[in-house]
């Protein structure tokens, strides 16, 4: 009987994930469809995402950056670069870096809620989303990196980014975030409304940069535009402080 059929299916089924892989499993189908079972990854994000939108009221703005100059130094500088650091100058570091900097003007967004009260850091302990061939996702931590450069900043993003998606991540790697970027831009997208990191208030978001026409005072010029938009706290941040 197919009551019988899924019986056995679900006792033969794999109870943990693969480590190794964190790939996920999944039970052959029947009636036209089958079960894929969340990998421990999938598992821990899920928890952690409901819990975040249960625990903050997000708000979310969106602003395009001219990045023109920025691009011309990667065009400038990225064959030299690649030749010395062994990848490719992308958009991220300078945009960690330039939160970074902006942190120190609006130090309320590098923090966490606590009763009734905000505890702000003084340096900035930068998360960095890393997707794992779209069977998880993880943020490993960029320690003090308000006190590095944007090199720096480069070479560390590079480095936890290879260690996670060769599950070589330590537990010290994901502990003592105090702000978080997510970058799906390099996956195409517009722009991206992602959800706090828990316990922190804020997240940024950074889309896909385009060239685009854009009035620069008497005349349009052709300008790399780079969509960020800021997921924050209500409770802590309101708009014209997130804007």
């Amino acid at each position: 009987k197919k009551s019988d059929v899924l019986a056995l299916l679900q006792r033969n089924a794999p109870t943990t994930t693969d480590q190794a892989s964190g790939s996920s499993t999944s039970l052959p189908s029947v009636d036209g469809k089958k079960v894929i079972a969340f990998n421990r990854i999938r598992r821990v994000t899920a928890e952690h995402m409901v819990r975040s939108k249960s625990t903050s009221p997000h708000v979310h703005q969106g602003v395009e950056v001219d990045f023109s100059r920025v691009d011309r130094v990667r065009s400038d500088k990225g064959v030299a670069w690649r030749a010395r650091e062994g990848f490719s100058l992308n958009y991220l570091p300078f945009v960690a870096r330039a939160v970074c900097d902006a942190i120190v003007e609006f130090p309320h967004v590098n923090a966490h809620v606590e009763e009734n009260s905000l505890v702000v850091y003084d340096q900035v302990n930068l998360a960095i989303a890393v997707d794992l061939n779209f069977e998880g996702l993880v943020a490993p931590v960029i320690q003090n990196a308000s006190s590095m450069t944007a090199v720096e900043i480069a070479r560390s993003i590079t480095g936890l980014a290879a260690r996670a998606r060769a599950n070589q991540l330590t537990p010290d790697d994901h502990l003592g975030a105090t702000y978080t970027i997510s970058n799906n831009g390099s996956f195409g997208t517009l722009f991206t409304t992602p959800i706090i990191n828990q316990p922190e208030v804020a997240i940024l978001g950074i889309g896909k940069a385009e060239t685009k026409q854009v009035f620069m005072g008497d005349k349009y010029e052709n300008r790399v535009m780079l969509p960020l938009s800021l997921s924050y706290d209500h409770r802590v941040i309101d708009g014209a402080e997130g804007a």
